[in-house]
C-alpha cells in the first residue's frame, strides 16, 4: 500500500475515513480512505462500477454516505446539508456531460452561481465577471451569446470549466472531463487546466480513464478497487504495484504509448 498525504508534509485538504456506501445489498465502498493534499491534481482511477464518481458525490454532499467520516478544510461535514454548504462556497465541479443548461446561452450558464450565491453583485459586475472567466478558459468574447448547441465539444468543455470557476472556487472537482474529445482538444484541454491549476492555486480532484492525462498534469494517483482506495501516491509508484489492474492499466499498450508522448514532450 502506498503511503497516503498524512504520510508527507503537506496538509489534506479532504480527509475521508473509513468510508462506506451502499446501495441495498450492493457495497460499493467498504472502509475507504484518502486523503487529497493541497495544491495537488490527484487522478481518481479505477475500473468500471468501482464507486469513483460514487466518491466524489460523497465528497461533495451530493450523496450521504452509509457510514465513515469526510473532512475539508479541517471541518468535518456531518451531513450532506453540512457539505453542501461548504462546497457551494468552496469548490466547483464540472460533471462528465458538462451538465450546461441548454436554453441558457454561454454567458447566462456561466453567470448561474454567480446568481444563486452572489446576489449581492450588480448586473454588470456579475456579466464582467462571467466574461472574464469564460476568457480564462480558453474561450473568445464572441462565444458568449452562443447557445451551448452552437458550440463544438471542447468548447462545451471548456464552458462548464469556466461556470465550476465562476465563485473562485479552492477546490476543483471534475469528472471525466476530457472524455469524448478527440486527442488533441483533451491535450489542449489537459495544458488548460495544469495552468489554471498553478495561476489559481487550486486542488484538483479529477475522475479519468485518460491514460495521457494521468502522465500529463496529475500529481499523485488514487486508485479504487476491492471497494477502497487500493493505492495513493506519485504515478511511479503506483506502476510499481504488483495488483491485475494495476498490471492491465499500467503496463498495457495505451499506458506504453503515453509514458513515450509524456517522455517525448518533457
Amino acid at each position: 500500500m502506498v503511503s497516503d498525504a498524512e504520510d508527507n508534509d503537506q496538509v489534506p485538504v479532504i480527509r475521508v475515513r473509513g468510508l462506506d456506501n451502499r446501495f441495498g445489498t450492493d457495497i460499493v465502498h467498504q472502509d475507504l480512505d484518502l486523503d487529497v493534499c493541497r495544491g495537488e491534481i490527484l487522478g481518481v482511477v479505477g475500473g468500471s462500477g468501482t464507486g469513483k464518481s460514487v466518491l466524489m458525490r460523497s465528497i461533495l454532499g451530493l450523496l450521504r454516505p452509509s457510514g465513515g467520516t469526510i473532512e475539508v478544510f479541517g471541518q468535518r461535514l456531518k451531513d450532506s446539508e453540512d457539505a453542501q454548504q461548504v462546497m457551494s462556497r468552496r469548490a466547483g465541479v464540472l460533471f462528465q456531460d458538462g451538465a450546461l443548461f441548454s436554453s441558457l446561452s454561454v454567458l447566462e450558464n456561466v453567470e448561474l452561481p454567480l446568481k444563486t450565491h452572489r446576489p449581492d453583485l450588480s448586473t454588470q459586475l456579475r456579466r464582467d465577471l462571467a466574461r472574464s472567466k469564460i476568457q480564462l478558459s480558453g474561450l473568445s468574447a464572441s462565444t458568449s451569446p452562443k447557445m451551448p448547441s452552437e458550440l463544438s465539444g471542447g468548447m462545451r468543455k471548456r464552458v462548464a470549466l469556466a461556470r465550476a470557476l465562476a465563485l473562485e472556487p479552492e477546490l476543483l472537482f471534475l469528472d471525466e472531463p476530457t472524455a469524448g474529445l478527440d486527442p488533441i482538444g483533451a491535450a489542449e484541454f489537459d495544458r488548460l487546466l495544469r495552468t489554471l491549476q498553478r495561476a489559481l492555486g487550486l486542488t484538483v480532484f479529477l475522475i479519468t480513464h485518460d491514460l495521457d492525462t494521468l502522465y500529463a498534469i496529475c500529481d499523485r494517483i488514487a486508485v479504487i478497487a476491492d471497494r477502497k482506495i487500493l493505492a495513493a501516491g506519485p504515478l511511479g509508484e503506483i506502476e510499481k504495484l504488483d495488483h491485475e489492474w494495476i498490471r492491465n492499466y499500467f503496463h498495457g499498450p495505451r499506458a506504453r504509448a503515453a509514458r513515450h508522448e509524456q517522455a517525448a514532450t518533457g
